[in-house]
């Protein structure tokens, strides 16, 4: 006789939240062995169901060859600890602000009737003797990983090196990321029993920028993690008769130490 899984009426019991669960309900006909019904039953409920991962199964025996069965479906949860030599990775483009005192472009001016508005050439909020400029939100890649270490890795010297290299930038190409654009924001890390360490390691991406241009200032390099700033000049703008500030210079200046983070051993 062959083995017959029908879905009962009141299947799909549902539970949002945090902690969601659905239930599918069956009745399994047609033998009377439990492992039978088991394996048949598993070849026919879904593995995921509505994006939550099949669980565990409930089953109990309702006369001859019947079976009442319960498929739990739950979030996905690690069945097993993380082992030495494994890692995981969590990111975000979030990106950060800077202060800019120079625009992509003027798109428009105006002025008061019979006044010409003047032409600061990009240079923003121009107040007096200041260019106050504006916080935009730029390009960064936040990512982390977790590596499980083993323990005659992590030394008193290999955790020196990690003090040493935070708030260095890559200078060498690594992870994909040209020299210049990544970060090492620190790690954090601790020992799980006597076998490994976990340790959590953080960096913060930029990329880097060619071809860039402030007011008639043209043919610009910059590298992720330097610094770029405008000198301004009091200058003559005969059109509005006025005495405007205006980009004479940029300066692009190096704030972190270069490392090979090859030493991170990761």
């Amino acid at each position: 006789m062959s083995i017959t899984i029908l879905e009962k009426l009141d299947s799909r019991t549902t539970v949002e939240g945090e902690n969601p669960e659905i239930e599918l309900k069956y009745i399994i006909l047609g033998t009377d062995n439990d492992i039978n019904a088991k394996v048949a039953l598993w070849q026919t409920a879904p593995t995921i169901y509505d994006g939550l991962v099949r669980d565990s199964l409930h089953l109990e025996p309702n006369g001859k060859d019947v079976w009442e069965a319960t498929v739990r479906y739950t979030k996905y949860k690690r069945r097993r600890p993380p082992t030495t030599g494994e890692f995981s990775l969590s990111f975000d483009t979030g990106g950060g602000t800077e202060r800019i005192t120079q625009s992509i472009q003027t798109v428009n001016r105006y002025a008061a009737p019979g006044r010409t508005a003047p032409d600061f050439q990009g240079a923003i909020g121009v107040t007096g003797n200041e260019v106050q400029g504006v916080d935009r939100i730029v390009p960064v890649y936040h990512f982390s990983e977790t590596h499980y270490l083993a323990d005659s890795f992590v030394s008193q010297t290999y955790r020196m090196i990690l003090f040493n290299l935070t708030g260095t930038v890559n200078s060498d190409s690594w992870r994909g990321f040209a020299p210049g654009e990544l970060l090492f924001l620190g790690a954090s890390g601790s020992k799980r029993g006597e076998e490994d360490w976990e340790i959590t390691y953080r960096f913060a991406a930029s990329p880097n920028r060619t071809n860039l241009s402030v007011g008639p200032i043209t043919g610009i390099s910059k590298k992720g993690w330097e610094y770029l700033w405008v000198l301004y000049e009091d200058q003559n703008d005969s059109q509005a008769q006025k005495l405007v500030k205006r980009p004479i210079a940029v300066y692009v200046e190096q704030i972190y130490m270069y490392s090979t983070f090859a030493s991170l051993g990761i």
